[in-house]
């Protein structure tokens, strides 16, 4: 099975999310850059509100898939005490990591919302959607952080992924759903037709374009 790009993979993936569908409890968030096409065919099927799920991770330097915590607007950020524990010099690589990657963060921040300010996600269901899961490192970063925000329930949504990283992000969430779990994994972009890099600007557009379609 291959989607076509991610906006076919995003109304396939919405025809498996009708039980969050005309809820008014509902938040979709997309993953910069290439979660947000297909949260955004997610979010107008399900008639639910869009935005980006602007966080970072804190990876360890020199193996940054492996995540040490994660940061998100607003100051919040959460530890995983199980890889921070084993690091030498943690307090020192914890501050300087962090720094870095809060600029990143407020970079992607005025770029994607301008002055618009971020959805309240205070005792809503959100939906945290990507283009595919292969570590699942990023999402496990953005699932860390619902809970600070003040989601009530936290739903991961993706096309595609492996069955080790679905299984592990099952215990994490409240639900999980993915289109395609897959043994034969090796990248994401071998499950799509068309899988061009998502730029700025298109994550720009569909931002704009679900403010004009609520």
């Amino acid at each position: 099975m291959r989607f076509q790009d991610r906006r076919a993979a995003g109304r396939a993936l919405a025809g498996q999310l009708g039980n969050y569908a005309n809820r008014p409890d509902v938040t979709v968030l997309g993953l910069p850059r290439g979660g947000v096409p297909v949260a955004f065919e997610v979010a107008t099927r399900l008639g639910a509100p869009l935005d980006v799920c602007l966080v970072r991770k804190l990876g360890v330097p020199g193996y940054r898939e492996l995540a040490f915590g994660a940061i998100a607007p607003g100051g919040v950020r959460v530890i995983n005490p199980d890889v921070f524990d084993r690091l030498d010099n943690g307090p020192q690589i914890l501050e300087e990591v962090t720094s870095k990657e809060t600029e990143v963060l407020k970079q992607r921040e005025r770029l994607y919302r301008g002055e618009r300010p971020p959805l309240d996600l205070k005792n809503r269901t959100v939906i945290l959607v990507d283009d595919g899961m292969a570590t699942g490192a990023t999402m496990r970063a953005a699932v860390a952080v619902m809970p600070t925000l003040g989601a009530a329930r936290t739903v991961v949504a993706v096309p595609v992924a492996p069955p080790d990283t679905v299984s592990e992000l099952r215990s994490q969430v409240d639900d999980i759903v993915c289109c395609l779990v897959s043994e034969y994994f090796s990248a994401v972009s071998q499950f799509y037709i068309e899988f061009s890099q998502t730029t700025d600007e298109e994550v720009q557009w569909f931002l704009k374009r679900s403010q004009v379609s609520e």
